[in-house]
């Protein structure tokens, strides 16, 4: 039986119980080449069927180096292509030879223009939901958990990190390699496989946490982070003791397309978030809380995406809550609910993506991505916390995570285990239409505090002319910028958006989400004196929560659909190819 609609893994095969890789990295050839050892852990028989993408595959042996027959089925547009290895005897472990493609989907090859030095290439891995597969044969479904130990050859002067502890580095075996050795004792996914390669150093924040970037980011890095440690202690306080060893983060070029990428022992973020103030913080509380919810405890499939995130965001707010106060909380919720009702907009409110349990069957869950597994599935989960009460709801957490811990689950069995542990809680729950309808249900948590309230009045005031004194704005946080801009018409005349522009000093913000908000507004209006930044947004800029929203913006007038068009066709290949796919569904859209 096939239990991932994503996958060709069959549970009436042997599962894959640990993984080693020994790969070279070819700038030049935009290639990773070597070979997977999969251990089965028992004698596996008749077949084993992997999931691959674009890979080369040389030859298969088993664990006595005898050669295997296998067969690469043909390409399906969503799953790749079925690697059948046929086993005539009893086999505990295959090795497999292989060589990855110059267009695999899970690697991100950078020239050295594209990087901040601008004198050595990079490359890093985005491996979510499903493109594991490009960069290595193997049952690429969360269903199947394992560790790994790998070996990674990279050109000197490069340096190699992975979600996986490192044990140092050797002599590379040709000259002018090194290899860097990495061991991953706890089982992971493979969505949570992850790599990176370039010219890196790094900074030490605390006993369990250092900060790598390139040279020329890495102390602004190191600054914008130091505070992790006290953001883990208040982490372990509500879910339990951090049982990854170490929490090291990774600030990635700007061709990243994510704010943040929770691979464990090493949280992919992106340049964005260096604001300079550390107000941006709160994208690393998200990728910590997901050590808990989302890595400790995994969703099985894509359909059951809503049990990584939304969990996710419910911790992240509690961390928020922890360490600035109720006021801050309440505001990430609130911002949240602006998210959550542009991708209803995008879908509509009777779309099946707008349900939390997913049914993606022939569906590449790339192509649904969207906030209502994040902000719909965090107030399902707030909706259960304030019927139980915290302090009980603590508790069933906390028991949660001891249930299930390294393990991937279904809906279904979330569900099961609310009923068993808190009946009364799950009784007073309409647990299908929350999870199983389309749209928003009645009666969901609402959020209040007196920050969230003003800056909402004045927000609304605006089509009355009514603009926030300067002595008001001068008090306001990023976050309280941030929800009065997202807050306002998304189309004004040219004198309003001058006024926002010099009263908020808006096209120089370092703030990145402050400033595509913004360009947003700019852009949806034609305001012409904010489209260069737009452009400058556009090309240095490879995130996909900020792009969609610029190329959507553009394609409201004709002069600057132009734009969008020209700007596209000349920076394309520096996009992630997720985010590639994401701006032309946007340019698809628009008129001839």
């Amino acid at each position: 039986m096939r239990p991932d609609p994503h996958s060709y893994y069959d549970t009436e095969q042997a599962a894959v119980r640990s993984l080693e890789m020994k790969l070279d990295v070819d700038f030049s050839g935009r290639r990773l080449a070597g070979r997977a050892r999969l251990d089965f852990g028992v004698a596996a028989r008749s077949r084993i069927d992997l999931d691959t993408r674009d890979l080369t595959i040389l030859r298969v042996n088993d664990e006595q180096n005898r050669p295997l027959q296998w067969e690469l089925g043909d390409p399906d547009p969503i799953l790749g292509s079925r690697l059948r290895v046929s086993l005539p005897h009893p086999t505990a472990r295959i090795d497999v030879a292989y060589q990855t493609s110059p267009e695999a989907s899970a690697l991100q090859w950078l020239e050295p223009a594209q990087t901040k030095g601008g004198s050595q290439p990079f490359l890093f891995s985005q491996c979510q939901q499903i493109h594991a597969r490009s960069m290595v044969p193997m049952q690429d479904t969360p269903v199947v958990r394992v560790p790994y130990m790998a070996e990674i050859s990279v050109p000197e002067g490069l340096t190699a990190v992975m979600s996986a502890g490192p044990e140092g580095s050797i002599r590379g075996h040709r000259p002018g390699m090194r290899t860097f050795l990495f061991r991953m004792p706890q089982p992971i996914p493979s969505y949570l496989l992850a790599l990176a390669v370039g010219r890196l150093e790094s900074r030490d924040l605390c006993d369990r946490s250092r900060v790598y970037a390139e040279p020329e980011t890495v102390e602004a890095a190191a600054w914008e982070f130091a505070g992790i440690e006290a953001m883990i202690q208040k982490a372990e306080s509500l879910f339990g003791p951090y049982e990854w060893d170490r929490y090291d983060m990774i600030v990635l070029p700007p061709a990243f397309p994510f704010g943040g990428m929770e691979n464990p022992r090493l949280t992919f973020l992106t340049p964005t978030l260096l604001a300079g103030d550390r107000s941006l913080v709160t994208v690393v509380a998200h990728e910590l809380a997901h050590s808990w919810t989302g890595n400790l405890v995994t969703n099985a499939t894509a359909n059951d995406f809503w049990l990584n995130e939304g969990f996710t965001v419910w911790a992240e707010r509690r961390i928020i809550e922890a360490l600035e106060g109720p006021e801050a909380a309440a505001m990430s919720y609130g911002l949240g609910e602006i998210r959550m009702r542009n991708a209803l907009d995008r879908f509509g409110e009777d779309s099946p993506y707008t349900r939390l349990r997913m049914d993606l069957d022939g569906v590449d869950p790339d192509d649904i991505f969207s906030e209502i597994a994040y902000e719909k599935g965090s107030l399902l989960v707030v909706t259960l916390e304030r019927l139980a009460g915290r302090e009980r709801f603590d508790r069933f957490i906390r028991s949660y995570m001891d249930r299930f811990r390294f393990t991937s689950i279904t809906t279904e069995q979330f569900v099961e285990f609310l009923r068993s542990e808190m009946p009364d809680v799950a009784g007073q729950v309409d647990l299908k239409t929350w999870l199983y309808e389309p749209g928003l249900p009645p009666g969901r948590p609402e959020f209040r505090s007196e920050e969230l309230e003003e800056v909402t009045r004045w927000a609304a005031r605006w089509p009355e002319g009514k603009r926030p004194p300067q002595n008001v704005i001068e008090r306001w946080t990023p976050q309280d910028v941030l929800l009065y801009l997202q807050r306002l018409p998304q189309e004004m005349a040219g004198s309003d958006c001058a006024w926002l522009d010099e009263n908020l000093s808006l096209t120089g913000q370092g703030n990145y989400e402050i400033l595509v908000a913004w360009l947003t507004i700019a852009s949806s209006s034609g305001y012409e004196p904010a489209l260069p930044r737009v452009r400058e947004v556009l090309t240095e800029v490879g995130r996909m929560k900020y792009l969609r929203p610029l190329y959507l913006a553009l394609g409201r007038h004709g002069r600057t659909r132009d734009l969008a068009r020209e700007t596209f066709a000349e920076v394309k290949g520096t996009y992630h190819a997720t985010s590639r796919r994401a701006v032309e569904e946007v340019l698809a859209e628009y008129p001839a």
